[in-house]
Order: C-alpha cells, then structure tokens, then sequence
C-alpha cells in the first residue's frame, strides 16, 4: 500500500460518452462532481464520425481534464466510406486524440450486418497502424471473429484495451494473451448478468487494468441512492472501483493508483496538472 503522506492519484475514466444528449443541459456540472469524487481525467469516447468531431471538440474546450478517442462503433459500420476513414484519419492526427476507436464487432445487437462491421474493423485497425496511437476496442458476443481481425495487426500497432469487458474466461485469457488491456465498467455491479465478472477480475494484471464507466449507459446497480433520472457519470467511478477492489482483494487506494498508472502508460497522457 502507497505511504499515507503520497498523494494518490486522481482516477482516470477511460470510456465516458459525454457527447451524449443528456450531458448537453448540465456538462459543467457534471465535470465538476467528477473532479469533487476524485476523477481528474476523462476520455471522451467517439463511436460516430459525427460523435467523434465532437469528442475532440470538448476535449479541446477542456485541455488536461478531457481527451478523445476517434472511430466508428460497430453499429454504425456502414458510416465507413472513403470519406469516413479520411476525416478519421485527420482527426486522429490531433493531439487530443489519443486512441483509435470505439471499433470492433457487435454481434449481440447486430444493427449492421456482419460483413459491413469487419470491413469496418478492418480499415480502422489500418489507419491504428498509419498513426501509431492505442486502440479502443469494442467486441460483444462476437469474440472469436474479434480476435482473428485483431491479432495480425496487434504487432504493428499501439497497445489495445478490450473496452467494457463482459465476456467470460476464455474470452478473457485470449484477450490477455494477445496482449489487451482490459477495460472494467460497472457490469460489474450488476448481479443479473455481472456476476462472473467478481472473480475473473482478480486475472487481470495489474498494469493492463483500466476502469471505466461508459456513461450515460451502465449506471452501477448497487449505487445508493439510485439517481432519479438513472444517468451514469464519471462521479461514480469511485464506486466501480471500490467493488473492483474487493473482488481484487485490494485496497481501493491501490486500485486507484494502479489504474490511474495503467491509463496514463496506455494513453501516452501528461502527468495531471493542479485540479
């Protein structure tokens, strides 16, 4: 456990939606309960061409506190044209950018057929190669045609974090074999269909763990009192990783260190500046 008198980092939410609409009335408000709760810095995740202009847009209007990723969601794979991967790779070209993605497979919703979201994958893992920069992976029920995309491409780009883990352990230890990151959401406070998560978590190494809330969506089940309006923010954070360190068997400060130095080694960010 860190000594009492060295500060502990802030947290870093790797995965936050704060274009959403529901962020739109009330964003300030929402960084700054973030910023009270001990989460210093965000990214803000791009699943659109459209999501991710404004990702960088806020990023930008928040230097330091707020990055960006850059990419085009599964869902919407038919998004990807010519002109699609040319304004992507412009934007990723920015220095708020820090990671290719959200890009993957869905096949639990299936809103794009199959082909169109390998293709999709594909051409995004090619631009990841072009600039160097991490990856932002999404993969739901779709793991196997995941990893066979992504493995040829993982030694000739920057590092990957399998973005909201839900999946089980097999899919976990081929993750981590392959050399992902693993991202942690509040799934796992959700005692319907999280509940495998509690002891798979305690495999993740310790420097390839990163947590998240990907807010406004998978607001903590076991959060009291439950917001009224049922939005997730980056406030809560704090309650992801406290049940994160119980099933880790750790102090919370530690997780919150360790995560927080995982995020920034995986991101390439600065060091935090003064809140």
């Amino acid at each position: 456990m860190p000594d009492a008198a060295v500060p502990v980092p802030d947290l870093i939410d790797i995965g936050a939606n704060l274009t959403h609409e529901s962020f739109a009335h009330d964003l300030d408000a929402v960084l700054a309960r973030a910023a009270a709760a001990g989460v210093g810095r965000m990214v803000v995740t791009g699943a659109s061409r459209q999501g991710s202009a404004a990702a960088l847009a806020l990023a930008r209007a928040h230097p330091g506190r707020l990055f960006a990723t850059a990419g085009v969601h599964p869902h919407h794979a038919l998004e990807v044209t010519v002109e699609a991967l040319a304004e992507l790779r412009e934007l990723q070209a920015q220095p708020e950018v820090v990671a290719v993605g959200e890009c993957g497979l869905d096949y639990f919703r299936d809103f794009a057929p199959r082909h169109a979201q390998q293709r999709a994958f594909e051409a995004q893992l090619e631009l990841a190669v072009a600039c160097g920069k991490p990856l932002f992976l999404h993969q739901r029920e779709a793991h196997d045609d995941f990893l066979a995309i992504l493995r040829p491409f993982l030694d000739r780009c920057g590092p990957a974090v399998v973005h909201c883990f839900t999946d089980d352990r097999r899919a976990l230890f081929q993750s981590l074999d392959a050399g992902c990151f693993i991202g942690i959401t509040g799934w796992l406070c959700d005692e319907r269909r999280g509940q495998h998560l509690r002891e798979l978590v305690r495999h993740i190494p310790v420097d390839r763990l990163l947590v998240e809330t990907d807010c406004p969506y998978l607001l903590p089940r076991t959060l009291k009192p439950t917001p009224k309006d049922r939005r997730n923010e980056p406030a809560f954070l704090p309650h992801i990783v406290a049940e994160l360190a119980r099933d880790r068997g750790e102090n919370p400060v530690v997780t919150t260190a360790n995560t927080t130095a995982a995020a920034q080694t995986f991101f390439r960010l600065p060091e935090a500046g003064p809140a």
